[in-house]
């Protein structure tokens, strides 16, 4: 009998939208484009949507990584959500 594989709904290797707001300051969007590059270095900048809050107080970004396996996208997850710059992570 085979080994069960990993219980996920997402097929991997996949590309994964990942949804990370914060303040609009100087730093926020190179933070997250560098952590993303430690867990997908293939990471394309050029792919990021940008979507600032109507008074310009905050940006939306998403950004599309390819996920590997479900502890890649956990500790993405973790990473992003821990760093002081970030607010939400969806």
């Amino acid at each position: 009998m085979a080994a069960p594989v990993e219980d996920s709904l997402i097929p991997f290797p996949s590309a994964f939208p990942i949804k990370v707001m914060g303040e609009q300051v100087d730093g926020f969007e190179a933070a997250v484009v560098a952590v993303a590059r430690r867990f997908d270095p293939g990471f394309e900048e050029a792919s990021i949507e940008r979507r600032p809050s109507r008074a310009g107080k905050y940006l939306g970004l998403t950004i599309t990584v390819t996920a590997t396996s479900r502890a890649q996208l956990d500790e993405l997850y973790r990473t992003l959500s821990t760093h002081p710059l970030v607010k939400v992570v969806l």
